[in-house]
């Protein structure tokens, strides 16, 4: 199966501070998850991906989160650039990959102003999330790719088992 995973929970140097949310390093899965994720990546089509810096941004650069949750959406970085370019051509160049390489199931960074898929930051950059999601996340789900985040593994591989084929 062709499955989208984000860079970072790869263990690629991406996040906006320089470093990774590696799932292999990441203390808070036991032993068998990891094992199990890795068996995941061997025996599927993973194609590595980051939206933020697809769209242009640098590695590290200035955290930036979703300013306008309503249209226009808006996405300011926290020394308060519009970045929202940024935002908005990572998402579409993360679709068209999507849609070229027909990816219909990604595992995606939870929180992320980018990849977040149920909740983000609130935009005051005060580490307060709310229910939302991120500009890549909500592409991707409105053109039917399936989405995930880290802390919904088990929903995950229940969708990898379920649509296996």
């Amino acid at each position: 199966m062709k499955i989208l995973i984000s860079s970072c929970l790869l263990g690629e140097n991406v996040r906006y501070d320089g470093d990774n949310s590696s799932i292999a390093y990441n203390s808070s899965f036991t032993f068998s998850q990891k094992e199990r994720f890795m068996d995941m990546l061997c025996s599927n089509e993973i194609y590595s991906f980051c939206p933020e810096v697809s769209g242009g941004l640098s590695t590290p650069r200035t955290p930036a989160e979703i300013v306008s949750r309503e249209k226009p959406f808006i996405v300011k970085d926290k020394e308060g650039k519009d970045v929202t370019i940024n935002f908005l051509l990572g998402a579409k160049n993360t679709l068209d990959l999507c849609k070229s390489e027909n990816i219909k199931v990604a595992l995606l960074k939870s929180n992320s102003p980018s990849c977040g898929n149920t909740q983000i930051y609130d935009g005051t950059f005060t580490s307060n999330l709310v229910e939302g999601q991120g500009m890549t996340a909500k592409l991707l789900i409105e053109n039917g790719v399936t989405v995930f985040n880290e802390t919904q593994m088990k929903e995950f591989f229940r969708y990898l088992k379920e649509n296996k084929k």
